[in-house]
């Protein structure tokens, strides 16, 4: 197991998040990661916006590195793993072939997120809606009143402030009934979890607990703790 998760607890299941913004499930031997957003360079440079091109092939090296390390038996990528619909059809042979390995002897599962409604049947693995296991759900974007909930869609980030400085870092964020998962994409920003749209799904903040990414480890802080980002 990497070093420098934290451990926490759904609906009684206990489960590890890892500072590279994966969810280990330990009991089932499961590696959940949200929010890929695969070809988001390229897509942008389609509307005149240009980003470096090679998006793609480092957010699939760090889950391939992350993947040798635990050896997970199944995969579940929580939707938006594609940034557009027609992203897969843009991604090189290399990557493809990245894809390829990181499937083969173990259960691959692409849920369906608002940016690939219809996960590539050519790049293996199975596509659905959302997939229960036990008492748990995952699904991309998470519902208000759901409960033994794995989402991610919103790319919950934090922002702590100290004497000297401000830290602003994704984050998981959870109350023991659900969880949401940072960004994985190398690409993607975040939406800070003082944010209105996290007002339905999380009650108050003595239950709710934030785990911020750093370098090598997962620092834990109370949502009273984080600041809202700057207007204007």
């Amino acid at each position: 197991m990497p070093q420098g998760g934290v451990s926490l607890t759904l609906m009684g299941q206990r489960f590890v998040a890892l500072p590279e913004g994966v969810l280990y499930w330990p009991d089932e031997a499961t590696l959940i990661v949200a929010d890929l957003h695969l070809e988001k360079g390229s897509s942008f440079a389609r509307n005149g916006t240009f980003l470096p091109p090679y998006d793609s092939r480092a957010t699939l090296r760090r889950l391939e590195l992350l993947i040798s390390a635990l050896q997970p038996a199944r995969i579940i990528a929580l939707g938006d793993s594609f940034h557009d619909v027609a992203a897969a059809s843009r991604l090189g042979a290399d990557e493809c072939a990245v894809i390829g390995r990181m499937q083969q002897g173990r259960e691959w599962v692409w849920v369906s997120g608002n940016h690939d409604p219809h996960p590539p049947q050519a790049l293996g693995g199975t596509a659905c809606d959302e997939l229960s296991i036990g008492p748990i759900i995952f699904r991309h974007e998470p519902l208000p009143g759901a409960e033994g909930e794995i989402a991610g869609h919103l790319h919950p980030c934090s922002k702590i402030r100290s004497r000297a400085r401000s830290v602003r870092r994704p984050c998981f964020i959870e109350d023991g009934k659900r969880a949401i998962l940072p960004a994985f994409g190398e690409l993607t920003g975040g939406l800070n979890i003082r944010n209105a749209a996290y007002s339905n799904l999380f009650g108050a903040p003595n239950s709710t607990r934030i785990h911020m990414l750093g370098d090598r480890q997962i620092y834990s802080v109370s949502p009273t703790q984080c600041r809202p980002d700057r207007r204007g």
